[in-house]
C-alpha cells in the first residue's frame, strides 16, 4: 500500500504566517512525469519554478509546513540542491508559531516572480545506481528513515514489495524529533552514532518517497556531518524494478 500526499493550499489559505507565500511541492517543485509522486526536477525547471515563486539567490528564505516538517526538509534540500545558501527551517513548523501566540493571516500572499541562477549541487542527491554501488562499500552508510515495522517488512504498510535495501541500517526519523521540532544537538548526534552515520565518509539516507529522508540527513547537517545524499527515487523507485534486492527482518 503506497502513501499519497495530499496538498496543502487549503490548509495555508485557512492560516499562515503573515507574509509566506504557498510551496507547491507535489506539482510545482516536482517532475511530475516519473510516476513516484516525488522526483528532483531537472536545474533549469528547478531554477525557474524557484524565480516564479520569487526566490532570487540573494534572498533569505524561512521554511515551514503547516504539516509535518518532512515537508520544509524536502524543500530545503531542493534549494540547496540548486545552489541556495541562505535557507533556514522554522523548528517546529506552524504549530510551533501558533502555540507561541503568533497570529496568522489567510488566503494568498506571493511575491514578484525574479530570476533565480541554478549552481546545482548533483551530489547531495543519488540514484539507484550509486546506491547499489554503496551496498558494496564500507565507507558509505545508507539508512531507512521508515519506521521499524516498514524496515522489517513486518507491518501492514509497504511500497509493493517488502524489506529495505540489504546493508541500509534504520533510524527511524520520528527518533529525531519531539513533536514536529528537531530534538537537542545531544540527542540527534546519539542517535547518528549509533546508526555509525557519523563515522561513515558519507551518508545515503532513503525513505518511501524522498520526503521522510531528508529529516535524517537534515539531522546530519545539524550534527556538522556534510557529507549527506537523499536517495531522491527511494522505495518507490527501487520496488519497481524486480532485479533489485530487498531484505526482510530488522538486520541490515
Amino acid at each position: 500500500t503506497g502513501y499519497r500526499a495530499e496538498s496543502g493550499l487549503a490548509k495555508y489559505r485557512e492560516g499562515h504566517i503573515p507574509g509566506a507565500a504557498f510551496m507547491d511541492l507535489i506539482r510545482g517543485f516536482s517532475d511530475t512525469s516519473t510516476g513516484l509522486g516525488f522526483s528532483l526536477p531537472a536545474p533549469g525547471a528547478l531554477a525557474e519554478a524557484l524565480g516564479t515563486a520569487g526566490i532570487g539567490n540573494d534572498n533569505p528564505v524561512v521554511l515551514y509546513s503547516s504539516g509535518h516538517t518532512m515537508w520544509a526538509t524536502r524543500a530545503f534540500w531542493l534549494l540547496r540542491y540548486a545552489g541556495h545558501d541562505r535557507v533556514a527551517v522554522l523548528n517546529g513548523g506552524l504549530a510551533a508559531w501558533r502555540d507561541a501566540g503568533h497570529t496568522l493571516r489567510s488566503g494568498d500572499e506571493t511575491y514578484a516572480s525574479t530570476d533565480f541562477v541554478p549552481r546545482p549541487r548533483p551530489e547531495i542527491f543519488v540514484d539507484a545506481t550509486a546506491v547499489q554501488n554503496a551496498m558494496n562499500d564500507e565507507r558509505i552508510c545508507t539508512v531507512n528513515a521508515l519506521s521499524p515495522e516498514v524496515y522489517a517488512g513486518t507491518g501492514d504498510h509497504h511500497y509493493g514489495r517488502r524489506g529495505h535495501i540489504p546493508g541500509s541500517r534504520n533510524l527511524f526519523y520520528d527518533r529525531l524529533m519531539d513533536g514536529q521540532r528537531f530534538r537537542s544537538a545531544e540527542a540527534l548526534r546519539d542517535a547518528l552514532q549509533e546508526t555509525g552515520m557519523l563515522d561513515a565518509e558519507q551518508v545515503i539516507t532513503y525513505c518511501g518517497g524522498g520526503i521522510s529522508a531528508t529529516i535524517d540527513a537534515f539531522a546530519c547537517l545539524l550534527t556538522g556531518k556534510n557529507s549527506v545524499a537523499v536517495y531522491d527515487g527511494s522505495m518507490s523507485e527501487w520496488v519497481r524494478d524486480e532485479s533489485l534486492p530487498l531484505k526482510t527482518g530488522e538486520t541490515p
